[in-house]
């Protein structure tokens, strides 16, 4: 008999909650009582409740359900979704679920070749999650039962995207390699969009070794031969043993995509632009573009994808560059549509680390270092134009300007000296673009420094009274003589030289925030000592406030300290929680300022050596080039 459909809402809602309740045994009873029984769609998108309690891990349960379907009533469990999705494809979605899929082929072994309204069998779906359980056992299955070309349809969806490529895009790294290892004819084989699979490797910024140090280090002492199962202790390792397989599994799938896929061998043509002009006068550049019909990059409509090289290079994939220059180096010169190197790239995205690999290759950098784009723009161009990203560190404007500058700087030292007056399509020097680009960001680094300047300068001269006022109220108090009572006592040496330390560096920090605040704000300026001047300041404010606590705790150590041992550790416990407490919360700039005075004290090392080797080498010139040429021993005196 069939149900109302105020029967049909109340029976879904209540079945839908048991599920969620993980109550099985009401589940089964409720479906005793419908006609369907568990073959009942239950949600608007047309899911069975045994594709539910699939979804839902529910193993046991949906065990019972196939028993209470008749044998008459097993072509019913083909039934697809509003996705197409089967129950079978539901067995991909988790890894506890293995059980299922073995009792479900048994009884309808058609579902395996079945495919959702994506053109995506069971196996392609396990892929698709990476759950490798039952993507091994659907492989075994299809293994066995298909052949020849039949089998395409397992590896492939209807838009031409790969069951490798799926894996690479979910990250699903363990899978891919396994599906590159057994399927070597689908590494050189593209999407709809022309991407193959070591194109979409090298968007996804693949994790080949983690970012923090102490997780490196744990890296070190885990042993990925070992099981950590049964103990909760050993959760975190099981996480981080994860972890470090999915970086190894991620280097070896790049090492194979790299050495079988040959999609780096094309690129785009490039050649010197000789229409580039190094001053603004005559005919315009974009004329001489026009009359050499030289395609402008906004003009093409189909957006060819990049090699893998210069997409790993947009896509900060560090190490995916330095193994395709290691297998190819001569991939290097790679040209997008824009005629832009990896250099120039690497530049506009500002990949630091990829410059260096690109430097340490001295040949290639020799060759590159002059190239320009299709726009000539070289690669100073590049410095002055900034490319929108999502980036993990925030920096303040003042930083991100400084950061520019030194990229600058070393950027025109790997150009020519023509580069610094090549103009590009808009008749623009590299310093001109520079300008322009950073004009809004110089405006806002000088408001931000001269607020904060401003700011740190009412602290700091809050200190200085409060530690000049301490000189002449000394813990104690003087004696009949003038002198302090507790002059003798260990506590009060560390007083005197908190207190004078946090007034002398508090002063100081004074005077360097006034000198920021009255400064002109010049490009020069940030580029030779402003920064390093608030830098200095924020260092000695920093010192300052961490002196008055030290003042402040051996204050209390001096005029409250007993005999008793037990109240002598809190009361120093208690004294000196705000300084470990202010250390703790300034770690992370303790760290970027000691990266900093290791970046100045090395480049002053460089130019002290430099200058050492200068003079070392030096030979005073004579005054006419035919003496040099005389031997002046055998000359005979006048």
């Amino acid at each position: 008999m069939a149900l109302t459909k105020e029967e049909d809402l109340k029976i879904n809602a209540n079945l839908y909650e048991a599920l969620m309740r993980q109550k099985d045994d009401k589940v089964i009873e409720l479906c005793k009582k419908i006609p369907k029984g568990p073959l009942h769609t239950l949600t608007i998108h047309e899911d069975t409740v045994l594709h539910m309690a699939t979804y839902h891990k529910k193993t046991d349960l949906v065990l019972k359900l196939l028993d209470m379907v008749s044998v008459c009533d097993t072509h019913k469990l083909t039934w697809q979704n509003s996705g197409g999705n089967t129950i079978l494809h539901e067995t991909g979605t988790n890894n506890k679920t293995v059980k299922v899929a073995v009792e479900v082929l048994r009884r309808a072994p058609m579902l395996l070749n079945m495919t959702n309204k994506e053109g995506e069998t069971a196996l392609f779906y396990a892929a698709r999650h990476g759950k490798t359980r039952p993507f091994r056992f659907l492989h075994d299955e299809v293994s066995r039962a298909i052949q020849g070309p039949d089998l395409a349809t397992f590896l492939r969806r209807d838009d031409k995207f790969t069951i490798l490529h799926i894996a690479i895009l979910s990250r699903n790294y363990m899978i891919a390699l396994e599906i590159a290892e057994t399927y070597r004819e689908l590494i050189g084989e593209k999407d709809a969009d022309g991407m193959t699979a070591l194109q979409h490797l090298s968007t996804t910024k693949p994790e080949f070794h983690p970012k923090n140090f102490f997780k490196r280090m744990i890296f070190k002492v885990i042993d990925t031969d070992i099981e950590y199962e049964g103990y909760r202790m050993f959760n975190y390792f099981k996480k981080l043993r994860k972890q470090k397989h999915a970086c190894e599994w991620a280097m070896k799938i790049a090492q194979l995509l790299i050495k079988e896929d040959n999609s780096w061998e094309k690129t785009e043509s490039w050649t010197d632009m000789r229409g580039s002009k190094f001053h603004e006068y005559g005919q315009s550049t974009s004329t001489l573009k026009q009359e050499k019909k030289i395609p402008i990059a906004h003009e093409v409509d189909y957006h060819k994808p990049d090699t893998p090289l210069l997409l790993a290079t947009k896509y900060d994939s560090t190490e995916i560059v330095k193994e395709i220059l290691k297998v190819y180096p001569q991939a290097v010169e790679h040209v997008d549509k824009d005629g832009r190197t990896i250099l120039h790239l690497a530049i506009l995205h500002r990949r630091h680390k990829i410059i260096d690999v690109v430097e340490d290759m001295n040949y290639p950098l020799e060759r590159l270092r002059g190239r320009l784009d299709k726009n000539f723009n070289t690669l100073l161009h590049m410095v002055g134009q900034r490319v929108d990203e999502l980036a993990e560190d925030v920096k303040h404007p003042a930083q991100q300007l400084k950061d520019d500058q030194r990229l600058y700087k070393r950027v025109e030292e790997l150009c020519t000296a023509l580069d610094t007056m090549t103009r590009n399509s808009d008749l623009k020097t590299a310093y001109e673009v520079f300008s322009e680009t950073n004009d809004q960001l110089r405006s806002e680094a000088k408001e931000w420094m001269c607020e904060n300047a401003k700011n740190c300068s009412l602290v700091a001269v809050l200190i200085a009274t409060v530690a000049f006022t301490s000189v002449y109220t000394v813990p104690g108090g003087p004696d009949e003589t003038g002198h302090p009572v507790l002059k003798k006592k260990p506590m009060f040496l560390l007083f005197t030289l908190a207190d004078s330390i946090s007034l002398s560096t508090a002063l100081t920090s004074v005077i360097l925030f006034l000198n920021i605040v009255t400064s002109p704000f010049r490009y020069k300026d940030f580029a030779s000592s402003l920064f390093e001047k608030q830098l200095t300041a924020l260092v000695l404010l920093i010192i300052s406030v961490a002196m008055m606590m030290v003042a402040f705790a051996a204050t209390l150590v001096l005029t409250i300290s007993s005999k008793a041992k037990w109240t002598d550790v809190t009361l120093y416990g208690v004294s000196f929680f705000p300084v470990f407490v202010f250390v703790y919360e300034y770690m992370q700039q303790y760290i970027e300022v000691t990266k900093d005075f290791h970046r100045v004290l090395k480049a002053m090392m460089e130019k002290v050596v430099e200058i050492y080797h200068e003079i070392w080498n030096y030979k005073p010139h004579s005054l006419h080039p035919l003496i040099d040429s005389m031997d002046l021993t055998t000359r005979s005196p006048v």
